[in-house]
């Protein structure tokens, strides 16, 4: 097997492990976000319960396209880490914040309204942080030989908090798309109208930063607007904007499932989208996969364990998913 075969095989390895982050955790830091717009007591347990069994493992696919990175490309992660410093911080207390704060409101009721704005608060700093580490990669990384030469704060941009943003409105929409199809009564009615509310700020984020991208770079231009690669790229708007529709429609009927597949099949074409603006770079415009990745044995002999584990991972969140199917009360699933 080439080298050229195998570093491509790890870049869609990290790229799949980031996806599942994203539409996985993304969903429950959703329903973070959306926490204060619930009711105090039977809404807010019905949210909580919602993601109780599968909110943490959820998470595991952060860890696997972190180390997947650090790993595969470690001279990406020695330029991105450096670049992105703050965010990265920020990101890693939120969730961690979040973590606590979904044990303790249980466990402290004393201080539940503390903990319950602890659990948002650490969602939304984890979201955006996420968000504004995507812009930041997207308009360029300054680099210097090998090594990243920018500024603490080259992150900050319009553009990078467009992105932040445009990622707490998807999150919020995958977490009330969530809870259509997992709460009852007035928490279920008012996760259709949160929806909604989230669905129009989603879409109109993400054609702000669908706009703004192609002007970052002439590459991301080339891209997207010239032939032949226009004829390749091209369903990528147009399914896009079908499965928006449906989002809509299934959200105005009222209908369980359809908007969360929806909503999911819209982050998948996000991230098709961002895979056809950055590939081949591993930091866009800088360094591309290639000269990023590690050794041709170490490859091998973690992919050898990624085609063990991935598998593993994938059969106990499905199994998780499984058993927890189903609307959940205030004192758990039915």
């Amino acid at each position: 097997m080439s080298a050229f075969d195998l570093t491509s095989i790890w870049a869609f390895v990290i790229a799949f492990a980031v996806l599942m982050y994203v539409v996985m955790d993304g969903f429950d830091l959703g329903i973070g976000i959306l926490f204060p717009f619930f009711s105090v007591g039977e809404e807010r347990d019905q949210a909580m319960n919602a993601i109780a069994p599968v909110w943490d493992g959820n998470e595991t696919w952060l860890v696997l396209g972190g180390g997947g990175l650090f790993a595969a490309f470690p001279l990406a992660y020695a330029i991105i880490l450096p670049a992105t410093y703050p965010l990265i911080i920020a990101m890693l207390l939120g969730l961690v914040f979040r973590g606590v704060a979904f044990e303790f409101r249980w466990r402290d009721p004393r201080h539940r309204a503390f903990w319950d704005m602890a659990f948002t608060a650490g969602s939304v700093v984890a979201a955006l942080a996420q968000g504004i580490t995507l812009g930041a990669l997207l308009q360029g990384v300054h680099v210097e030989g090998r090594a990243y030469a920018g500024g603490w704060l080259d992150w900050l941009s319009p553009y990078s908090v467009l992105t932040g943003l445009g990622v707490v409105a998807g999150y919020a929409l995958l977490g009330a798309c969530f809870l259509v199809m997992k709460v009852e009564g007035r928490a279920e009615d008012h996760a259709f109208r949160l929806a909604r509310i989230a669905a129009f700020a989603t879409l109109a984020l993400m054609g702000a930063v669908s706009v703004a991208t192609p002007f970052l770079s002439e590459g991301y231009r080339e891209r997207w607007f010239t032939m032949p690669a226009l004829l390749f790229v091209a369903p990528v708007p147009i399914v896009t904007a079908a499965l928006a529709l449906g989002l809509l429609r299934g959200l105005a009927k009222r209908q369980t499932y359809a908007p969360f597949l929806c909503a999911l099949g819209i982050f998948v074409l996000g991230m098709a989208g961002l895979g056809v603006s950055m590939w081949p770079y591993a930091v866009p415009q800088s360094v591309t996969i290639w000269q990023a990745a590690a050794p041709e044995r170490s490859q091998v002999f973690m992919l050898v364990g990624v085609a063990i584990i991935m598998p593993m991972i994938l059969a106990y969140t499905a199994w998780a998913y499984w058993v927890f199917r189903g609307k959940v009360g205030t004192h758990g699933y039915h």
